[in-house]
């Protein structure tokens, strides 16, 4: 676990190992877990878990429900399986081998109450300039999307929550993935500034759900600049999410 940074999030109350190049946990893995909800004693599976910044930051917010990361890079697995057992959370919290491209049946679990991903944001490698060798895995959906919709929703119950984070220009595909499957969709656009477009959308949708879907009022990430306060700040609603003061509760 060479050339690795110790981070503290939400608020300090996840300590998280991550590599120092490569994929690193940021603002898509707060939001994701914000929008994960886990009642007691319910069983929530996150695939592609990294290191686990998702997965732990949701196992904080939800200290009553059980979680399982799936990862098949063998050194990321390493990372979450450290952090797990750094932040006192091995009685409910685990980290397995495991790979969206294959069946979920093949992991021997039962399935669970919720699924949440942030899956690679592309699968078409002509796209975009090849990321980093240490970053392929996290972008690049070698399977594609439709391996991951898949994935999430075999893993969970009839009536089982799955929730995940994506590029907005992708919301159509996504969307289209799910309905065979699940239904009762909700989107929350996620926007940089307040007169810009979405650049990320949060999806949820039931298994088996047949209600209507809902577009819910858009989470604004950063309150516009001024020549008094500066640039860029989170908007109060952002900087409470990530302080773990709030949820994105899906109403």
């Amino acid at each position: 676990m060479n050339d690795t940074t110790e981070d503290r999030v939400l608020d300090g109350r996840v300590a998280l190992r991550q590599p120092a190049r490569g994929y690193r946990a940021g603002l898509d893995a707060a939001l994701l877990a914000a929008a994960c909800d886990a009642g007691p004693g319910q069983r929530v599976i996150e695939a592609g878990c990294g290191a686990g910044g998702a997965l732990l930051a949701a196992a904080a917010r939800w200290p009553l429900a059980r979680f399982v990361g799936i990862e098949r890079d063998p050194a990321a697995l390493e990372l979450a399986l450290a952090n797990i057992a750094a932040n006192g959370m091995g009685d409910r919290v685990e980290a397995i081998a495991g790979d969206v491209a294959l069946r979920f049946s093949g992991l021997g679990l039962p399935v669970f109450d919720a699924a949440m991903a942030n899956p690679p944001f592309f699968d078409d490698a002509g796209a975009i300039r090849g990321p980093a060798a240490e970053r392929r895995g996290a972008w690049m959906a070698d399977d594609g999307l439709e391996a991951w919709v898949g994935f999430l929703s075999k893993a969970v119950r009839e009536g089982g929550a799955i929730t995940l984070i994506h590029r907005a220009d992708r919301l159509a595909d996504i969307l289209r993935l799910l309905e065979p499957k699940a239904g009762s969709a909700q989107v929350r656009p996620i926007l940089p500034f307040a007169d810009q477009p979405a650049k990320r959308v949060l999806v949820r949708a039931i298994k088996t759900g047949k209600a209507p879907m809902r577009l819910l009022p858009a989470l604004v990430l950063h309150d516009r600049p001024n020549e008094r306060e500066g640039g860029g700040k989170h908007t109060a609603e952002t900087e409470a999410i990530l302080r773990g003061e709030a949820t994105l509760g899906w109403g």
